[in-house]
């Protein structure tokens, strides 16, 4: 099967689950800029959300420039990230409306790490697909990055319940390793070509 049903279906489950996100910004009573001062905790956790789901977008994106063809477990793995990323909406609010407490960065943390496990897990569905000498398969042979966030992301659930903030950094420190395309895959895919 080509990639093209999939590509599409997901583009539009992350166009929904940002709809979502933005729609949780209510409109505040009063035209002066202080009535928005409440809004700012669930505006930067809408910020930072919108920041990963474009993130998976995009690298979601470069992963199938270098997928030729799925199967019915890269269809279920795609499912799995659909779903872990389905749920930053409630997680996001629920972080920006209790202005990042404990509970609600842990719960955050957890979902941003099923979500990058089922990112990797996608991609390892894909080359074990295509197999180890596939376009997708030499250019993740190195998964350093993935390594690190997984890392990133446990430490940051645990200093959640006593650092909040400092969970937040660590998340967002790794988003910064992967807001670029994955140039793996981009460096790999320029190889092929010439």
């Amino acid at each position: 099967m080509t990639t093209n049903r999939l590509e599409a279906f997901s583009d539009g489950v992350l166009a929904i689950i940002i709809t979502i996100m933005v729609l949780e910004l209510k409109v505040p009573h009063g035209s002066d800029f202080e009535t928005l001062t409440p809004l700012l905790p669930k505006f930067l956790s809408y910020l930072f959300s919108f920041i990963y789901v474009g993130i998976y977008w995009n690298n979601h994106h470069h992963l199938f420039q270098a997928i030729e063809k799925v199967n019915g477990k890269v269809l279920l793995a795609n499912l799995g990230l659909l779903f872990w990323l389905s749920l930053l909406p409630f997680v996001t609010g629920w972080m920006g409306e209790n202005h990042f407490a404990e509970n609600p960065v842990a719960l955050y943390g957890f979902v941003l790490l099923m979500c990058a496990l089922s990112f990797s897990f996608l991609e390892k569905s894909a080359i074990k697909h295509e197999g180890e000498e596939s376009t997708i398969g030499q250019a993740l042979a190195n998964r350093w990055k993935e390594r690190v966030s997984t890392l990133g992301y446990f430490s940051g659930i645990i200093l959640a319940f006593f650092y909040p903030i400092v969970s937040l950094v660590i998340f967002y420190s790794i988003a910064l390793l992967w807001i670029l395309p994955d140039q793996r895959i981009e460096n790999r895919l320029n190889q092929k070509r010439v």
